[in-house]
């Protein structure tokens, strides 16, 4: 049994990949402001009244590269499928 689907189906779903791979590294895999740890604020600077202020930067954590790792698997897939229908829809 062969079944045809037309190939805009896989180009719709191609780009998808694409896109939202694209979105995914774009926002999910952007560094977070982080705290500093235990460690590093007890060599911090003491202000006047003798608190330790916690001092806040960019840092990516272990969840935002993976999101990045897979975000780019997304867009490898995306484009591998839309190249494939390409040279699949060529060769009809």
């Amino acid at each position: 049994m062969q079944v045809n689907l037309p190939p805009f189906i896989f180009y719709a779903v191609g780009s998808m990949l694409i896109i939202f791979g694209a979105l995914r590294i774009k926002y999910l895999g952007a560094p977070r402001l982080r705290r500093r740890s235990d460690d590093e604020e007890s060599t911090g600077e003491v202000s006047g009244d003798g608190a330790v202020e916690p001092e806040e930067h960019l840092q990516r954590g272990t969840e935002q590269r993976r999101h990045i790792r897979w975000g780019i698997i997304w867009i490898l897939l995306g484009v591998f499928l839309v190249v494939s229908t390409l040279i699949q829809v060529r060769r009809s």
